[in-house]
């Protein structure tokens, strides 16, 4: 049972990161007013969310043996792709991260933030949603035993 809910949170996440960063990324093309800055902030959140359930999920079905030997996974060439692409992911969030922080603080202090990086950091997003794509195609291929090695 364990098993099964694991894979399934971590299935579910990735659907909500890709809603997540998708919109985060839209609401960065809007005017940027004070219902504009609640939607990337509210989609941002979402997409923090789906990073924490990826990340703990992930971590528990590679590491406490809910699945299948670590091993496996380590040897895999599919697996590291995919964990590649969330490496990817990752470095790709520095900068909106690092923004959108800045303008949570700006906005909550009454300030309005310097919205010159939205264009870019819709772009990010856009990027990001295509790279959690991939990880889907990569974690369905895995899932029927693609990538093993003999």
């Amino acid at each position: 049972m364990l098993r099964w809910l694991l894979a399934a949170i971590h299935l579910l996440a990735l659907g909500i990161g890709l809603g997540a960063v998708w919109a985060r990324g839209r609401a960065l093309r809007q005017p940027l007013d004070a219902r504009g800055f609640r939607r990337v902030f509210e989609a941002d959140a979402w997409w923090g969310i789906a990073a924490l359930l990826w990340v703990v999920t992930g971590l528990w079905r590679l590491l406490g043996g809910t699945e299948k030997a670590t091993a496996y996974y380590l040897a895999n060439h599919i697996f590291l792709g995919k964990m590649a692409l969330f490496v990817a992911i990752v470095l790709l969030e520095l900068s909106p991260m690092m923004a959108l922080m800045t303008w949570r603080r700006q906005v909550a202090a009454g300030q309005l933030p310097d919205v010159t990086r939205a264009a870019r950091l819709a772009r990010i997003s856009f990027v990001q949603a295509g790279l959690v794509v991939l990880m889907v195609l990569a974690a369905t291929a895995m899932a029927r035993g693609y990538g093993a090695r003999p």
